[in-house]
């Protein structure tokens, strides 16, 4: 476990840095710095999506691999509008935003900005989302996890500089949110390394190349909406992740 531990670590670092540094740079610096990240993003979430993609036409998916890439996300993404995930993680991200305000280190917006917890819910929200699928979702998550369960940390160990780095430049913009993405990560990577044994049976051809191709064009979505393009629910389409993972089990 020191793998996801020092992942923890790092990102922690990172935001706080970040944190620390955002605060002294001026707004026309930090649009033009928001928009880069987002183009970053964008060409990150393209290249999983297209790599995961291209994997998993070598399975016995085949020339059936979009099919299952487009079913995935529509189902996913009608399963989530049905729960109102995004919903709920809007009022989560107000009532942390509402929380962080009465604690004076873990406040880091303007107080002109107190009268609009939808806004600051949105952000805190949008923070926490982006960091989340960029540090929990693809290859090396997975497997850098199970080979930490296994006792090998050298592929965490890479993640964990990888991602201290982006925690920094995402939290410059997005704020303490980026932080927040440490439960996900203790979550997903702490769960796939304690129980490496018993997943890594589990993990056949189809699996890992469909995570990260869904996961990869929600990280494309996400990427549109910080360099301004267009905001679409990615919240509402996280299930797409899991249903991906369940197609790729049976059909890779």
């Amino acid at each position: 476990m020191s793998g996801v531990l020092l992942n923890v670590i790092t990102i922690v670092v990172g935001t706080a840095m970040g944190l620390a540094f955002g605060k002294a740079i001026p707004d026309r610096f930090r649009s033009i710095a928001f928009k880069a990240i987002g183009l970053s993003t964008f060409i990150i979430g393209l290249s999983m999506a297209i790599g995961g993609l291209s994997k998993m036409g070598q399975t016995r998916m085949g020339d059936y691999a979009p099919l299952v890439l487009v079913g995935a996300l529509v189902i996913g993404s009608l399963l989530g509008e049905l729960i109102g995930i995004e919903y709920w993680l809007e009022k989560f991200g107000e009532w942390l935003q509402d929380v962080s305000y009465r604690i004076p280190w873990f406040n880091t917006a303007p107080k002109e900005a107190s009268d609009e917890p939808g806004e600051k819910g949105h952000t805190l929200v949008e923070g926490f989302v982006t960091a989340s699928l960029l540090f929990c979702v693809g290859a090396m998550t997975v497997l850098g996890s199970i080979k930490d369960g296994l006792g090998d940390h050298s592929v965490l160990y890479l993640k964990s500089l990888l991602d201290g780095f982006a925690a920094l430049l995402l939290a410059t913009t997005l704020g303490i949110g980026v932080g927040l993405s440490i439960i996900p990560v203790i979550i997903v990577q702490g769960g796939i390394a304690l129980s490496a044994h018993a997943i890594q049976p589990f993990l056949t051809a189809g699996v890992i190349p469909s995570i990260t191709c869904v996961g990869g064009a929600l990280i494309l979505c996400i990427g549109l909406d910080l360099s301004g393009i267009k905001r679409l629910p990615v919240g509402n389409m996280l299930p797409a992740i899991i249903i991906a993972a369940v197609v790729g089990g049976m059909l890779g």
